[in-house]
């Protein structure tokens, strides 16, 4: 996967999560729609190691639920 891609997902997940979940989506669908076939699994595979990043859960800034 590009650097570049890399970048815009990892600034997708952090606007993820802060609930900034429209300009999450405007840094990353540029990147997903123009991906090749190749770069394209590289994200599916990304977003699907990587589900925490985006909810917050295990992450330090999370919050637990009451």
């Amino acid at each position: 996967m590009r650097p570049s891609t890399l970048r815009a997902l990892n600034r997708a997940a952090e606007l993820t999560r802060q609930n900034r979940l429209t300009e999450a989506m405007l840094i990353a669908e540029p990147v997903i729609l123009t991906a090749d076939p190749v770069e394209g699994e590289e994200i599916r595979r990304w977003l699907l190691d990587h589900v925490a990043d985006f909810t917050g859960e295990n992450h330090p800034d999370s919050k637990e639920l009451p």
